[in-house]
């Protein structure tokens, strides 16, 4: 029998309710790619998702990435602690002034060591820098087993939950 898998629908409607989860130590920074570069988009997507069965764009090539973290409302962001990149995040503004976190996490060695709520923090920050109304993701169950959770601390409120097999 097919696992149902629950996609929840997160909001955070002003800066306000970010409820921030300080940085892992004073070596962690968090940067914004300056320059359109698919091979890192494509490079964190694949270890960042590996485990938590992102596959939407597995098959994307080159050209189709080129075209995805060109666009200028879209913001690829790479922490790093100590130097060494550790995760990232993709903000994407949208036609009606919301600002959509499409893409989240850290890389496989470095969950478990409070890096998650402080990238997630900077996400959230970020987001509300471009001018956010809104501020929204979506999660599903098979993202990491902390996600939900994280999203929530941070002061995400769920405003729609969906099941499918």
């Amino acid at each position: 029998m097919p696992t149902q898998v629950v996609t929840y629908h997160l909001e955070m409607t002003d800066r306000s309710q970010l409820r921030p989860s300080p940085p892992p130590s004073s070596d962690w920074n968090v940067l914004r790619v300056g320059l359109p570069c698919p091979e890192l988009n494509r490079f964190f997507y694949y270890e960042v998702g590996a485990k938590w069965r992102w596959i939407d764009r597995l098959d994307w090539t080159d050209d189709r990435w080129l075209a995805y973290v060109g666009r200028p409302e879209l913001q690829t962001w790479v922490a790093y602690l100590s130097g060494t990149p550790i995760g990232y995040f993709e903000l994407e503004s949208q036609p009606s002034g919301d600002v959509q976190l499409m893409y989240f996490g850290l890389l496989p060695r470095f969950i478990g060591h409070g890096c998650g709520g402080a990238l997630l923090t900077a996400a959230i920050e970020r987001a509300w820098d471009m001018g956010a109304g809104r501020v929204w993701v979506h999660t599903c169950s098979l993202d990491h087993p902390s996600a939900l959770s994280n999203y929530q601390g941070r002061g995400f409120r769920v405003f729609e939950k969906k099941a499918a097999n």
